[in-house]
């Protein structure tokens, strides 16, 4: 699960990480009162405007503007707030902004960048620090790999002080910078393991003239297994910032994400899932979705899979690619026939079952009426589906 920045500074800084002074608004007529509130509370004049989206690159996507005085404030919040933001992360479309955070402005020294996630080579949580603050990690690791610096934490002892001291120094801090920034890693790393974090990002992660240091920016995405133990992180959930595909298929408890192709997969295991993609990738098509239905699917959750992959307007084929162990191929058929019956299909259909009850879902497919096209193994629907497309791209 994902939250935005603004949350995510709310939810450090109970922890003692030191982030800048702000308000969140949802409107216009809250922009111009934050506006006030936050160069009354700071005694500065210059505020920062920023765009509330699940994406990075916000600031390249023209989201983020620092402002001299309340009215310059204002006409940024007028231009962002509403405006569909296009970054790196969105994709073409963007997403709209709903959402600002206003933010006092700070006399910076410097940006460095702090993250830290599973490294799944050691399968131990890791801390990334690197002197390339503001920059796109990946691009860094891609150029300049020896700028990105790295401390493993001992699940059995925990980050230790002398791990945070090595980073601040390779970072080039000084005297309090050091502290301060030995301060900020292990409160950090004490709010990922308490908040059962995937991942948390500081980017950039400031040095101030004072010598503080301090989170510009937080995002902090969690483990979606963990949230029972989490009520308060699940009530930050923004539903708003979501795809609606993928929001309906959590409904069905279906692992589905949406892609830029064009054809449609509904697969049971997510091994298959990604085989499925893969093979359609080979033979030029472009998958538009992954969908692991599950080895448990139930008929009811085999129809809502098949709503879900119709009602993208990008879809001009699907194929359906199910090995039938704990999950049976006449379940599967079922759904297929039921989803059909009620939507309709007006793209074409390929369906490759194998495995438990395999004769009997090929049966009810065959007696269904549908224009449905068998495939004898994955090559073969690949294959089909491809060609009934629209050809390979």
């Amino acid at each position: 699960m994902k939250i935005h920045e603004y949350q995510g500074k709310a939810l450090l800084a109970k922890y003692g990480v030191p982030v800048p002074y702000g308000k969140a608004v949802t409107s216009l007529a809250e922009a111009e009162a934050a506006i006030a509130d936050v160069m009354k509370t700071t005694g500065g004049e210059v505020v920062v405007v920023k765009a509330q989206i699940h994406a990075g690159g916000r600031g390249k996507g023209g989201g983020v503007k620092v402002a001299k005085g309340a009215a310059a404030a204002l006409d940024w919040a007028k231009k962002i707030y509403g405006m569909q933001l296009v970054t790196i992360q969105t994709g073409p479309e963007g997403k709209k902004v709903q959402r600002l955070l206003i933010e006092q402005g700070l006399d910076i020294a410097r940006e460095l960048y702090l993250g830290m996630t599973l490294d799944r080579a050691t399968g131990r949580v890791t801390v990334m620090a690197s002197t390339e603050g503001g920059m796109e990690i990946e691009e860094v690791a891609h150029k300049t790999p020896e700028k990105i610096l790295k401390e493993s934490i001992d699940p059995a002892v925990g980050f230790q002080p002398f791990q945070a001291r090595r980073l601040a120094y390779a970072l080039g801090l000084k005297g309090d910078e050091v502290k301060s920034c030995v301060k900020f890693l292990t409160t950090m790393a004490r709010a990922y393991d308490e908040l059962d974090c995937s991942l948390v990002e500081i980017n950039p992660m400031v040095v101030l003239k004072s010598g503080q240091v301090l989170a510009l920016d937080a995002k902090m995405n969690f483990d979606d297994s963990a949230l029972f133990r989490h009520p308060e992180l699940v009530e930050l959930h923004d539903p708003t910032e979501e795809d609606p595909s993928e929001l309906e298929a959590k409904k069905f408890d279906l692992s589905y994400i949406a892609l830029d192709g064009n054809i449609g997969c509904m697969v049971n295991g997510a091994g298959l899932a990604m085989s499925t993609m893969d093979i359609i990738k080979n033979y030029g098509g472009q998958p538009a979705n992954f969908l692991d239905v599950g080895g448990g699917a139930t008929q009811a959750k085999v129809t809502a899979a098949f709503k879900i992959i119709t009602a993208d307007p990008q879809v001009k084929g699907i194929f359906v690619n199910i090995f039938g162990g704990i999950m049976k191929c006449d379940t599967i058929a079922n759904g297929v026939v039921a989803a059909v019956k009620e939507v309709g299909l007006k793209v074409p259909l390929v369906v490759r079952l194998e495995g438990t009850n395999v004769k009997e879902g090929r049966a009810i497919l065959a007696g269904s009426g549908l224009a449905v096209v068998s495939a004898t193994d994955m090559a073969d629907g690949a294959k089909k589906i491809v060609e009934l497309a629209g050809g390979a791209k």
